[in-house]
């Protein structure tokens, strides 16, 4: 680690140091700057623990004409948020929503808890380190929505781009301090299509002085990143995790070409992926080893996974199977965020007509216009271009696997800078860590689809050296973040 990092780690190490825990187990900061606080201020949010930071939620209209609405939730940095950046966060699917996801069961201060009845505060929130803004993108995703019908014949990759694009400067309007501060995309899943190509807009627009953003980096957790190498992960994973027999293994391996247009026409090879999904069937796919959902309600994991694991095999699309991780996680927050009194306090609804608000929008995909096959020439021309690329896999995830991502990266031919090494997290081997020319590439040992739910303090720490720039330790004997 350079003297620079070393000194930068320990200035944010001191400044951490002056937070401390309340007599109720709440995050208590010291006095912060006075900023215009606009309309969008959250107030008695049922259930919500006491804290010293501001958040807001409501709307940003990307679209006048068509009354298109983007829903955002931003929470204010425990300390000092005029000094620290601001992260963008995405959940995938396409159709997923990054508040019931990433907001409130991964990295926001408030979890959704037992039953949907409140929020519990959570000590490894992403906010203790950044200014964290959640979007629910596209149009029909959350709370999202547009008064146009039509709209929705045109969802897909560049459609959201351009909206989350919009949606930024707009937001910046509400928001003018944050402005030119240092921004970073994260998010997961899906989002490993939705941030790269958001960043490279931003990057070709930013040619123009008055639309610069300072974005400086991006960081992707299990990130669907090229189909055929993430269709060949998948697969090879679920066979090497004892998923699929190797008999299946060996039709595929026969049959199957995913660098084709045609994958799909091979029947031996369709029908045994469909055999690899079945099994799968029985289990979380997005955490092999931990139980799932035995509840009745239709939001189970098994229940979703029955109805949208199906081939299209009229094209050459990755099946999108939703969500995350969820013994139930995702029942509680479609009961949270379908209160009454829950949407009036995030500027929803008036508490009387209300918003259907699901997790997952299933049907967007039905009618999705355009995803690329890979985002990994994108990736070279932000590497290209210096921006920091982080990119992690939970090895318990048979959605988007270690296996995926590791062949995704290994198609760019990247020189490799720093051997295959253990990053550690007090004292214990987190994961394993490469680091490729322009690209870092870490694992989280024991860690499914959506990290930050089986490793908050792991997830907490390798953000915080994201958002530096610096290398997680190389040895058990350094000190790292103390969360």
């Amino acid at each position: 680690m350079s003297v620079c990092r070393t000194l930068s780690l320990l200035v944010l190490l001191i400044v951490e140091a002056v937070v401390c825990l309340g007599h109720d187990g709440q995050w208590v900061a010291g006095k912060k700057p006075i900023t215009p606080a606009p309309g969008d201020l959250v107030t008695g949010l049922p259930g919500q623990p006491r804290v010293d930071f501001r958040h807001y939620a409501g709307y940003v209209n990307v679209n006048e004409t068509n009354g298109r609405e983007l829903f955002y939730w931003f929470y204010e940095a425990t300390t000092q948020p005029d000094q620290k950046p601001l992260v963008l966060w995405l959940n995938g699917g396409p159709g997923c929503s990054s508040v019931g996801y990433g907001a409130t069961q991964e990295i926001g201060p408030f979890i959704v808890d037992t039953n949907g009845t409140g929020l519990k505060y959570n000590p490894y929130s992403w906010n203790t380190r950044a200014n964290m803004l959640f979007l629910e993108s596209p149009i029909g995703v959350g709370f999202s929505y547009t008064n146009t019908t039509n709209d929705f014949k045109n969802l897909g990759d560049n459609f959201t781009a351009n909206d989350a694009y919009i949606f930024l400067h707009k937001w910046f309007l509400k928001f003018p301090s944050y402005r030119t501060r240092n921004f970073f995309i994260a998010g997961e899943s899906y989002a490993g299509k939705y941030i790269p190509e958001l960043a490279e807009l931003i990057h070709d627009k930013n040619v123009d002085p008055s639309l610069h953003i300072n974005l400086q980096g991006i960081l992707l957790g299990n990130p669907e990143t090229s189909d055929a190498e993430d269709w060949i992960g998948l697969l090879d994973y679920a066979w090497s995790h004892a998923v699929a027999s190797d008999e299946t293994h060996n039709i595929i391996k026969k049959n199957c070409d995913f660098f084709s247009n045609d994958t799909w026409s091979n029947d031996a090879c369709a029908d045994a992926v469909d055999e690899v999904l079945k099994q799968y069937k029985e289990i979380d796919m997005y955490s092999l080893y931990t139980p799932i959902c035995t509840t009745n309600s239709a939001g189970s994991a098994a229940d979703r996974s029955m109805e949208v694991m199906m081939i299209k095999r009229t094209n050459n699309m990755m099946p999108r199977i939703l969500g995350g991780y969820d013994p139930c996680l995702d029942n509680y927050a479609k009961k949270f965020y379908n209160r009454p009194d829950v949407q009036k306090a995030l500027h929803v609804s008036d508490g009387f007509h209300l918003k259907n608000w699901s997790i997952c929008n299933s049907t967007l995909f039905n009618g999705w216009a355009d995803s690329p096959k890979s985002v990994t020439p994108i990736y070279k021309k932000l590497i290209a271009a210096g921006l920091r690329i982080w990119v992690y896999s939970g090895d318990t995830d048979g959605r988007v696997p270690v296996l995926a991502t590791r062949y995704s990266l290994n198609s760019m031919g990247l020189p490799i800078t720093q051997a295959w090494r253990p990053w550690y997290h007090q004292k214990e081997v987190s994961g394993w860590l490469q680091e490729y020319k322009g690209v870092t590439f870490a694992t989280f040992r024991g860690a499914g689809h959506a990290v930050p739910i089986f490793k908050p303090s792991n997830s907490l720490a390798f953000f915080s050296y994201f958002l530096l720039g610096a290398s997680p330790p190389a040895a058990r004997n350094i000190s790292g973040f103390s969360v």
